[in-house]
């Protein structure tokens, strides 16, 4: 779907006085509370333009989704919220930003690097809202006083944990990587984590364990092409591989999909994909790489809503509760004693010593 989705249904838990003024686009200031008025403290405005995919990636859409819910149920009638989705091909993500700024939102998320460009040029053309983007940046982040937030995770130190989760279950000594937009430098830090943390276990054991690594494409639509992910992951598996870790986003779907019906395991990223996955899909996900994306979208609308958010740069890891691997109900009996060893290792790298790389070998 494309376009404005307008306030989500997070937004019901605040009252249906406040779903009318939100799909009003303003109002007074008893329209902007819950329960009928009776208060005069207008809601913070606050907007989220997602990324190619859109909602419904069951992955990273999904977890700023997840932290715009969040937020919503923790602020109450603080904050008024919106979501859109860009174009298939995301040409009109400054017009979704610039369109929200209009309207009167005073922060404004874009969902991923694609937005960095665009993003940083409506921060500049609009100095009054401020801005925030997910893995973008812009040197205008490092200046002092500006409106541009941006916000940015160690994901090779999740990668490095899957990785070593990885290395400790297979069978065949060999194990896969199926990564998005090649080229871009972030999925190569999912790359660089994932092989480090499984040379460090195949280090530990004698051994050798190959690590197979493809990726879907170098522009955008590699982000959203199941049947992409499905070749890769057979490729792969006719190579040896019997576990596959992705960091691709919709395109996730298609190795999953495969990895359960050839019965090896897949492991997934950003999102805890066992809570999204069909029943015949969670019997084989290892476990997932979460980034938490929805732990930065909640704790900056907080901040700005206490007053206290500025542009510059921030980052989220291990330490900051940013990263860290999945364990359900789902997932408990795949992973029997592995996580004994991930938190050893979670701790090491928390500690500093071990220092997980950003770029492949």
């Amino acid at each position: 779907m494309r376009g404005v989705r307008g306030v989500r249904a997070g937004a019901l838990l605040v009252g249906l006085a406040l779903v009318a003024a939100a799909c009003g686009g303003g109002g007074d200031d008893s329209g902007d509370t819950g329960g009928g008025g009776g208060s005069t403290t207008e809601a913070k405005k606050v907007g989220v333009v997602y990324d190619i995919g859109g909602r419904g990636d069951k992955s990273f859409n999904d977890s700023a989704y997840a932290g715009l819910q969040a937020a919503e149920k923790e602020q109450g009638d603080k904050v008024e919220a919106k979501d859109v989705e860009p174009n298939p091909d995301g040409s009109n993500r400054k017009e979704l930003l610039d369109g929200l700024a209009d309207e009167g939102y005073g922060l404004i998320f874009g969902i991923g690097f694609l937005f960095s460009e665009d993003i940083a040029k409506s921060a500049t053309e609009n100095p009054d809202t401020q801005f925030a983007v997910i893995d973008g940046f812009d040197k205008s982040c490092t200046e002092e006083g500006k409106n541009l937030l941006c916000i940015g995770f160690q994901e090779e130190q999740g990668s490095f944990l899957v990785g070593a989760a990885a290395a400790l279950k297979t069978k065949s000594d060999t194990v896969g990587f199926v990564g998005g937009q090649q080229g871009q430098g972030l999925i190569e830090k999912f790359q660089a984590g994932y092989e480090a943390g499984v040379k460090y276990i195949a280090d530990q054991n004698n051994k050798t364990i190959k690590v197979l690594v493809d990726y879907a494409g170098n522009t955008p639509e590699a982000f959203r092409n199941p049947a992409k992910g499905k070749e890769l992951a057979l490729k792969q598996i006719g190579q040896g591989a019997d576990v596959i870790y992705h960091a691709s986003g919709g395109t996730g779907a298609g190795v999953i999909a495969t990895a359960a019906d050839k019965k090896i395991y897949a492991i997934g990223v950003d999102s805890d994909q066992s809570l999204t996955a069909s029943p015949a899909e969670q019997k084989w996900i290892l476990t997932s790489m979460l980034k938490r994306v929805d732990n930065a979208v909640q704790q900056t609308i907080a901040d700005y809503v206490n007053g206290t958010e500025k542009g510059g740069i921030k980052t989220f890891g291990l330490k900051e509760g940013g990263i860290d691997y999945a364990q359900n109900q789902y997932n408990k009996e795949l992973l029997g004693d592995i996580p004994t060893t991930l938190d050893e290792l979670k701790q090491k790298i928390i500690d500093g010593e071990i220092k997980v790389p950003t770029k492949p070998a």
